[in-house]
């Protein structure tokens, strides 16, 4: 069996909890008619994936920015 990749593996948490909180709200919504709970655990999917994406995209840094620290830390 093929080994999944580093960042799928770091995405997979992510995913996964956002697709048990879809379900989660579906069975709210439609089993339990708790409509007003399945919307709002259902806008939690959006929320998860943005967290996800938030926490795993790497800040790069201008350019400029850098030449102008390194400029200051030789003077």
């Amino acid at each position: 069996m093929k080994r999944l990749s580093v960042p799928l593996r770091m995405k997979l948490p992510f995913l996964a909890a956002g697709f048990l909180s879809f379900l989660f709200s579906v069975w709210l919504y439609f089993v339990q008619g708790e409509t007003t709970a399945g919307v709002f655990v259902g806008l939690w999917v959006p929320s998860i994936h943005s967290l996800g994406t938030l926490l795993l995209t790497p800040v790069e840094v201008p350019t400029t920015a850098r030449t102008t620290e390194r400029q200051e830390v030789l003077s």
